[in-house]
């Protein structure tokens, strides 16, 4: 062979191959830089960045936008920093108010006694018996305590517990009423009363008067006389284990 067609078959060797309706064939940068031992794991790190910084990047904003507002109600201070850098612990508040404590519906306890007594299915049969209200050849146990003086004069009636007045009423048995409506669903009942000095939507405080003691039908026998009634959850407990000891 002529060293012409040598040098022309070497140029047809190095000249990039071509394609019909294409542009020649050359070797892919990318195949050349994804060849190298390196590459993949350098992707990988730079991969492995961008997805922090985008982690870092949304903390941070999240954080600003949850801020909380000093100025803002919902936020209380626990704690206080006095102007010499010491820190003061701040004033506790009292938020729950001391409830009250049942009291005796007169002025004084010491003039009065309970002439009939509870009826407390857990009493013996006499202590029963005693507790019953007799009222045209009817017997009915007794719901509340009823209280007179030895003298059979009459005497100021009080609030046991403050509260508001629901309920005033003129019975054609038990006399006057007035009811009481206390905290914790429990209520006062004031029967056989004279000389009303509350009406009904009225708001009374312990020991306020209320009426004065005075009769009625259903019990005529006792004379002057306060029927005093306590019901929790509408239903009557003893007054008696409720009122202090006299």
């Amino acid at each position: 062979m002529s060293e012409q067609n040598k040098n022309q078959n070497q140029n047809h060797e190095d000249t990039p191959k071509t394609f019909p309706g294409g542009r020649a064939s050359r070797p892919s940068s990318w195949k050349k830089l994804l060849s190298k031992r390196w590459a993949y794991p350098a992707a990988y790190i730079a991969a492995a960045a961008i997805i922090l910084t985008l982690v870092w990047v949304y903390q941070d904003a999240s954080q600003k936008s949850f801020k909380p507002d000093p100025a803002s109600p919902s936020v209380q201070s626990t704690s206080a920093v006095s102007t010499d850098g010491s820190e003061q612990q701040p004033e506790s508040v009292e938020v729950v108010a001391q409830s009250e404590n049942i009291a005796w519906p007169v002025a004084d306890a010491s003039a009065v006694k309970v002439v009939k007594p509870f009826f407390d299915e857990k009493a013996t049969a006499d202590e029963q018996a005693a507790a019953m209200v007799e009222y045209d050849k009817t017997f009915t146990a007794n719901t509340g305590i009823d209280l007179s003086r030895s003298d059979d004069q009459a005497f100021e009636v009080r609030a046991a517990l403050s509260g508001k007045v629901s309920r005033v009423e003129q019975h054609p048995l038990v006399g006057n009423v007035v009811e009481i409506t206390h905290d914790n669903n429990l209520k006062t009942v004031y029967q056989s009363l004279s000389d009303l000095k509350v009406k009904e939507g009225d708001q009374v405080k312990q020991n306020d008067v209320i009426a004065s003691a005075g009769r009625n039908e259903l019990e005529k026998d006792l004379k002057t006389h306060l029927h005093f009634e306590v019901y929790q959850d509408d239903k009557p407990v003893n007054p008696t284990g409720l009122l202090p000891k006299k």
